[in-house]
């Protein structure tokens, strides 16, 4: 740094340093103001010795240039920040201009998480259901699929919103309202002889799964409301299944003892996880949707299907196709001996009023 310059400490281990006197010419300043943050970089990046032990550090670097008063203290800092989360972003150890793409998305993103925290106490999100066949085009279930009625956006998009939800902790509230809801519905189908024999499959997140408390807030759920523990499925993914075996396996164990089935989503998709697969206490494996699409396209995802098949009717396990969209797809699964199908041939994901008309008419027909 420069005698004139400014530095001092935001909090935490945030410093704001503020270059003067650079070129008034904008490429020349930022050349400039990179420099020194190169050799700031250089400085906090040389070891040092604490106590005896040696010590290494990183800096993530944001900046932005500014001339005169054309933005506030507050917006100038807000960019700064916004370029040093970028920095963060890229891997540490970096340094990041100012990007106002960037900005647009990060303010973007705040205030979906701000409209997102609203969303369950305001009553904004919704279940819709798609339908899960059998071979005779009987609807035996269906998924939950969870979606955001926003009240100023409309219809927000999961990829939008469930990320987010992971990132900030949201989705134990919002899975633990789509488990609730579901198990709400269960009940009132019970005592409706087109419905009762439904079972509703409901997506867990890693993150929800690995809450200490998730086989008491299943449990809880079930008591309260009433319902047949096998008429719940749980949807876990491989990657979070694999992410920790143990602990895995002792939470579907305990749940799978009170009859609460499970079904392994997107197999085949994830990590190699056939030496794990007679382990965990799976009632059903989902083949991914990617092997699906391809049949009849790709001769490798064909015969990886009917691993998958085979595989699961030798550990006794049930099998569901999942992004069925073809008669052609549906008819080479049924060959093979996949016996459940879920995809747009047969429904989409709709809301529940429109799902218990179709019910009825699959029940009629």
């Amino acid at each position: 740094m420069r005698t004139d310059d400014t530095v001092a400490r935001q909090g935490g281990d945030e410093f704001v340093i503020i270059l003067i006197d650079l070129s008034p010419e904008f490429e020349k300043a930022a050349v400039q103001a990179e420099g020194i943050a190169e050799k700031i970089r250089s400085a906090i990046n040389r070891p040092f010795e604490l106590q005896g032990s040696k010590y290494h550090t990183s800096p993530s670097i944001g900046i932005c240039l500014f001339g005169g008063h054309e933005i506030t203290m507050d917006e100038l800092l807000k960019r700064a920040d916004t370029a040093m989360y970028q920095a963060k972003q890229s891997g540490r150890n970096t340094i990041r201009f100012f990007d106002p793409a960037t900005h647009a998305a990060m303010e973007m993103r705040i205030a979906l998480e701000t409209d997102l925290r609203r969303a369950v106490p305001e009553n904004q999100l919704r279940l819709y259901y798609q339908m899960q066949v059998d071979q005779t085009g009987h609807i035996h279930g269906a998924e939950v699929l969870l979606r955001w009625q926003h009240p100023k956006q409309g219809l927000v998009p999961p990829l939008q919103f469930i990320p987010l939800a992971e990132d900030t902790g949201l989705i134990l509230p919002i899975g633990y309202w789509v488990l609730e809801t579901a198990c709400v519905k269960l009940k009132a189908w019970a005592s409706d002889p087109n419905a009762r024999h439904l079972q509703l499959a409901v997506n867990v997140s890693a993150r929800q799964f690995r809450h200490p408390d998730f086989v008491e807030q299943v449990c809880a759920v079930l008591d309260a409301t009433g319902i047949d523990p096998a008429k719940l499925k749980l949807e876990l993914t491989e990657s979070l299944v694999l992410d920790n075996v143990s602990d895995t396996i002792a939470k579907m164990q305990a749940l799978k003892n009170i009859g609460v089935h499970f079904s392994l989503d997107d197999f085949g998709s994830g990590y190699s996880s056939l030496s794990y697969l007679s382990q965990l206490p799976l009632n059903q494996v989902k083949i991914d949707q990617s092997f699906v699409h391809n049949i009849g396209v790709k001769n490798t995802d064909a015969v990886i299907v009917q691993t998958i098949i085979g595989m699961a009717n030798n550990l006794g396990l049930n099998v569901i196709a999942e992004g069925v969209e073809t008669q052609a797809q549906r008819d080479f699964l049924e060959r093979n001996g996949c016996p459940n199908y879920q995809g747009f041939l047969f429904g989409k994901p709709v809301p529940l009023a429109e799902f218990e008309i179709l019910l009825l008419k699959n029940k009629r027909g």
